[in-house]
């Protein structure tokens, strides 16, 4: 036993082909952590791309909604069976615009000046509204818009159409 001791003891470095084979070894393990790495960046750049689409397109459902059930009237649209690509209504003698401005949704009324609807990583298009309703009902809106991911993705761009029928209370 104490020979076998003083051998290791005595051997001062290590071969040629020890060195190669810890370097090969080590490389393979480091190419396989690279690419484990890539394709965790790539599937959070999809799943933010993803998840910034499904969250605007939520918010500006629900704020478009919220203001056009509490509207007393629809001004653009004027009439039955028009569309266009802006709404305008009055809601306690605040008139409410919403238009697209540099693919953003716009809300412009009297308190506030070209608000932003949508978040700064996407961007809006497609946008239409169009009036529905009989001539004696409430009036009743139809809206529809694309919302479209800047975030780079391998599968493209995330891109989602959201559509949606709200009328006044």
């Amino acid at each position: 036993m104490k020979n076998k001791m003083k051998k290791l003891l005595s051997q001062q470095g290590s071969t040629l082909v020890e060195l190669l084979m810890y370097m090969g070894i080590f490389s393979l393990l480091l190419v396989s952590l690279f690419q484990i790495l890539t394709s965790v960046l790539a599937s959070q750049a999809a799943t933010q791309g993803t998840s910034h689409v499904e969250e605007d397109g939520k918010f500006l459902l629900a704020r478009l909604s919220y203001d056009i059930q509490r509207a007393q009237t629809i001004v653009i649209p004027a009439t039955i069976g028009s569309s266009g690509n802006s709404l305008q209504l009055t809601i306690s003698g605040v008139t409410y615009s919403y238009s697209l401005n540099n693919s953003n949704l716009v809300l412009t009324n009297n308190t506030e000046t070209n608000a932003l609807l949508n978040g700064y990583d996407t961007t809006v298009s497609n946008l239409t509204f169009s009036r529905l309703g009989n001539t004696n009902g409430k009036p009743v809106i139809t809206t529809s818009f694309t919302l479209i991911s800047k975030t780079p993705q391998q599968s493209g761009i995330e891109t989602r159409t959201f559509q949606t029928t709200i009328g006044t209370r």
